[in-house]
């Protein structure tokens, strides 16, 4: 049964990202998402230190037609944290998260939204390891944690994703609302899919996308410590409800 959907949140957690803010935020606002359905675009600067707060503002005022809330932290929490403010925010009917750098193609939220639209899905992961989209190539042990990270993860959720790490998460606005989220850093990947596994008769799909990733000399953020608390955070949100 097919479903219709007014409006799509996107969420955009921002720090230290003046140089490329703008950039993202065209490929955003370009986007025609299928059967007409608005955007709502949610930045979230997360006190950097950087000019991203004026940048931010020189668009919105550039572009009055777009539909954008800009919110701020006064003191630097975490990309967890960034997105928990903007989640709670969210009015459309479905939300996405939005990396503020490159490494996602916005163009790509329709691949997300068509099992959503076919009436299949109440979350779609959008997969870096899965389909024929072009990727970059790096990393390879950074490739090799991101794959054991989703086989731990999978292990304590009964499902059997290719990419929890994913940036690209869709999930019904009321569901991800409901859910009492605690993670500040990068935690928020695993926590947030231990949780929507738990969920009664949620219906989770992930389809393939592409992915252009940075180097950490083009300004790449996660680091060995980030993979760390990650194993941590399936562990913990794995064996107890909390």
């Amino acid at each position: 049964m097919e479903i219709s959907i007014h409006k799509l949140s996107i969420i955009i957690p921002a720090y230290n990202e003046a140089a490329t803010i703008h950039r993202i935020l065209d490929k955003v606002r370009a986007v025609q998402l299928t059967g007409g359905i608005r955007k709502e675009l949610i930045v979230v600067n997360d006190c950097s230190k950087d000019q991203t707060e004026a940048a931010i503002l020189n668009y919105q005022a550039a572009h009055p037609e777009l539909d954008l809330q800009y919110l701020r932290h006064e003191v630097n929490q975490g990309k967890g944290a960034a997105l928990h403010t903007g989640i709670a925010h969210a009015t459309g009917e479905y939300l996405i998260i939005q990396d503020a750098d490159l490494e996602y193609d916005p163009e790509e939220y329709n691949l997300l939204l068509k099992p959503v639209l076919a009436g299949f899905a109440d979350v779609v992961y959008g997969s870096r390891f899965m389909g024929g989209q072009p990727h970059r190539i790096l990393f390879f042990w950074h490739s090799i944690g991101n794959k054991f990270l989703t086989f731990l993860s999978n292990m304590f959720t009964d499902l059997n994703l290719t990419d929890m790490e994913t940036c690209y998460k869709m999930f019904r606005r009321d569901l991800i609302q409901a859910l009492q989220l605690r993670e500040k850093r990068f935690g928020f990947e695993p926590e947030v899919t231990a949780k929507i596994a738990r969920i009664p008769g949620v219906r989770i799909y992930e389809v393939g996308i592409s992915y252009y990733g940075r180097t950490y000399e083009e300004g790449k953020k996660i680091g060995w410590r980030d993979g760390v608390r990650a194993i941590y955070c399936i562990l913990k949100y794995g064996l107890f409800k909390m």
